[in-house]
């Protein structure tokens, strides 16, 4: 294990956006609880769509990209708070 600072963008704890060294632009700090709750959502998103249940696998797949904008919008907020440009495009 390596011991390193960090740049901080938000409140500390799940979804905090960081920056590591050497890295040009931040990211965005997943706890493996919730890494593990994404990747049972896409699960279950899979198994609906296997089952042929279009209505569960979109009802599934809504509220996961409810959560992803959620997350998006957060990482996003913290880089024009801090005049840093998004690593991708932004829409108007």
């Amino acid at each position: 294990m390596e011991r390193i600072e960090v740049e901080l963008f938000t409140e500390p704890g799940n979804g905090a956006v960081v920056r590591l060294p050497l890295r040009n632009f931040p990211g965005v700090l997943i706890q493996g609880d919730s890494l593990s709750i994404i990747r049972a959502d896409v699960a279950e998103i899979v198994e609906a769509c296997d089952r042929g249940d279009a209505d569960e696998a979109r009802e599934a797949a809504t509220i996961l990209l409810s959560s992803l904008d959620e997350l998006l919008a957060r990482y996003t907020d913290a880089l024009k708070a801090h005049d840093i440009p998004t690593p991708f495009y932004v829409g108007p």
